[in-house]
């Protein structure tokens, strides 16, 4: 028997079907405030409900390239961060059917997407503290999707994926605050950030939120690269 009779032959036929899905944590950061991309439900059940963005994977899809699909068909966006977060499987977790969703979580800069796109798919932003309730278990990865965001930015540079290019040392430390969910010491988290040598600054301000304005940074992600690969840990704060 060659290779394409055996690929094209379904040896579990006998064996109850079940649906593989993916569900997008989609964060974004607006104006000190950390977001979250929700939608309101197409199909049944929960129609019309708000939900997390999803999709069934198809056939030919691996988990990863179907939640790609999904945030290129509503942001427009691709060669974004994204990692997967983790498997929920109870077995009375969709009454629609026998369901499986395999999680994700994107950072995307929120002034990129593409707006039309957004809002013909019926999706919103919404600040992470003042959620609504959602359908199925969806509240429930939002919260392991927060904390798995703050232990990855805890050694990891990843929080520069929410911001512009182009920030100051004050949006940074806002940004942190907010996936952290505290405030911080202003000096010491300006002395710490610049101790890591890894900002490039610019001869430009933003001068949006006073007259003296701010200076700009840029992060220096080949320099990160080559410390990474020795081992180094971007980490601002202390356990």
């Amino acid at each position: 028997m060659d290779k394409n009779t055996l690929s094209n032959k379904d040896w579990y036929a006998p064996e109850k079907k079940l649906y593989v899905a993916t569900d997008c944590i989609i964060f974004g950061f607006d104006n000190g405030i950390l977001k979250l991309l929700v939608f309101q439900r197409h199909v049944e059940p929960f129609k019309g409900m708000l939900s997390l963005i999803g999709s069934f994977v198809k056939p030919n899809e691996a988990v990863n390239d179907a939640a790609r699909r999904v945030l290129k068909d509503i942001t427009g966006l691709d060669n974004i961060f994204m990692e997967e977060l983790k498997t929920y499987s109870e077995v009375e977790r969709d009454p629609g059917a026998r369901c499986i969703s395999i999680a994700q979580y994107a950072l995307i800069r929120i002034e990129e997407y593409d707006k039309a796109l957004v809002e013909e798919h019926g999706a919103s932003w919404y600040e992470v503290e003042k959620l609504p309730k959602l359908v199925l278990d969806h509240d429930v990865m939002i919260k392991d999707a927060l904390y798995k965001l703050q232990e990855k930015a805890r050694f990891h540079p990843i929080g520069f994926e929410l911001l512009p290019k182009k920030f100051t040392i004050p949006q940074l430390q806002k940004l942190y605050e907010a996936i952290f969910q505290k405030v911080f010491d202003t000096r010491n988290f300006r002395k710490k950030l610049l101790s890591l040598k890894l900002l490039i600054p610019l001869n430009e301000k933003d001068k949006s939120s006073s007259k003296k304005g701010a200076f700009l940074y840029k992060f220096d992600y080949k320099k990160y690269k080559r410390l990474e690969e020795k081992g180094f840990n971007f980490s601002l704060f202390k356990n």
